[in-house]
């Protein structure tokens, strides 16, 4: 084979790569997919008032109903966040100061610009009754 036609049969590998990794294959969730699949329960009216809350300041990254999103942040709705491995105060802490990526691979969390602490508290609070409903507590 010469230069040339191995040059040509790289391009062409390479080409199929990127098809391939560029198709929508079933087994390869494509980034912003739910990560979680979450059950929303009957929310009390302080939780409704969070939900509202989360979507405005947290759903960009962790996704509809604390899902996550593939390839841009956790979901909230995983045993990793159950409270008596991350407590309220970690959410006020992360929300405000931001957070090291440690459970994750997504990098590090920015603080959240905007929310104050009686917002915070509806928040925590929602997510905490999304989690119950989903069998985290």
């Amino acid at each position: 084979m010469n230069m040339r036609n191995l040059l040509i049969a790289a391009v062409l590998l390479v080409a199929a790569v990127f098809v391939y990794r560029s198709s929508d294959a079933p087994d390869q969730p494509s980034a912003g997919a739910a990560m979680a699949s979450v059950v929303v329960p009957e929310l009390s009216e302080t939780a409704a008032a969070g939900e509202v809350l989360f979507n405005r300041s947290c759903a960009a990254c962790h996704g509809s109903s604390a899902a996550g999103q593939d390839g841009v942040a956790p979901p909230l709705i995983h045993k990793i966040y159950e409270p008596n491995h991350h407590g309220d105060a970690s959410f006020y802490l992360a929300a405000k100061n931001g957070a090291r990526a440690h459970h994750w691979s997504f990098g590090d969390m920015p603080p959240v610009e905007g929310v104050t602490d009686p917002e915070l508290e509806k928040i925590v609070l929602y997510v905490r009754e999304l989690q119950r409903a989903n069998g985290i507590y």
